[in-house]
């Protein structure tokens, strides 16, 4: 009889997840943190479900398998890449979103990592004032020596380094962290506002309330107008329905885009273990696109960086 009990009550959690998943209703705490771990959930559905069928309990292994397929195809846009041809045309723009860690020792293995990667614009948050002389004193002007900088004491810090000319640009007011702004120009591109993006985690009620309205605060795009990429770390997945609804104003992921969305990006500090959840993008303007997308390890950080080669329209 508990066992009986346990396996649906096991059924019930997978239905009103998948519910949940399905229609975005995963709003406010703890729903919101919990909801990052579902491609877990997914493996353990399909899991669940084939137990059940060795032991012939059919009902049981439907609702799960089921489960596990629901959750399967909202996933699978991740792993299908469509990405740009490698002739696309346009200007190519790498940009490296970054969460530093405010880790001041690791700042020459930054610097040298934007280097070997050849970024063209850097979004590091957690980006405190020590840093920033760090990075100077790293060199980080001779590699990229455009900049748009907010650095706070503690972790509320951002800011944009480049290798393209910067215009200083305002970014949404009100968000608990700082988020640096610019517009890029590449030569022969189309302008492109950057925003670095630091969203707070939810880790509690208030937090969470906090993390939805700072993604709100996210400026949306259009087919018409400026151009923007946001990259930084939003503390979301791509199972978050507020992450979802923010690429619904005008953005794509580009590790989607690129066919590489499952790849786990925090904590990465817990060796041998895996990273668990991907909470760090580069999302792109719908005009922008994809031609690749990976994560890095981030020196000093735990959290890994994704590197995405986009491709501006002409100007």
């Amino acid at each position: 009889m508990l066992l009986r009990g346990l396996r649906w009550g096991l059924a019930g959690v997978l239905v009103a997840w998948t519910v949940i998943r399905l229609l975005g209703l995963d709003r406010g705490w703890p729903l919101v943190p919990l909801f990052a771990f579902t491609p877990v959930v997914a493996a353990l559905a399909l899991l669940l479900a084939l137990l059940a069928a060795i032991r012939r309990r059919w009902l049981f292994a439907l609702i799960a398998g089921a489960c596990a397929a629901v959750l399967a195809i909202g996933m699978a846009p991740r792993v299908i890449p469509n990405r740009a041809p490698a002739d696309a045309p346009g200007v190519r723009l790498r940009v490296l979103a970054a969460n530093v860690a405010g880790d001041t020792a690791a700042a020459p293995d930054v610097v040298a990592l934007a280097r070997r990667l050849r970024v063209d614009v850097l979004s590091a948050v957690e980006l405190p004032p020590a840093l920033v002389r760090a990075y100077d004193e790293a060199g980080i002007g001779e590699l990229l020596p455009q900049r748009s900088l907010r650095p706070l004491p503690g972790f509320a810090g951002t800011g944009l380094y480049a290798r393209v000319p910067l215009q200083a640009a305002p970014g949404p007011q009100g968000t608990r962290f700082a988020i640096s702004a610019a517009a890029a120009v590449a030569p022969s591109a189309a302008p492109v506002a950057f925003l670095a993006v630091h969203v707070p985690a939810p880790t509690g009620p208030d937090d969470t309330r906090r993390w939805r309205d700072d993604m709100r605060a996210l400026p949306s795009t259009g087919p018409t107008g400026q151009l923007r990429v946001l990259a930084g770390d939003f503390n979301a997945t791509l199972d978050h329905g507020e992450l979802r609804r923010l690429l619904g104003r005008g953005y794509r992921d580009a590790a989607e885009q690129a066919g590489s969305g499952l790849r786990a990006t925090w904590p990465t500090n817990r060796s041998p273990l895996p990273a668990l959840v991907t909470i760090d993008h580069v999302l792109a303007d719908r005009r922008v696109r994809v031609a690749s997308a990976r994560t890095v390890a981030i020196p000093g950080s735990d959290h890994r960086g994704v590197l995405a080669e986009l491709v501006l329209p002409r100007g």
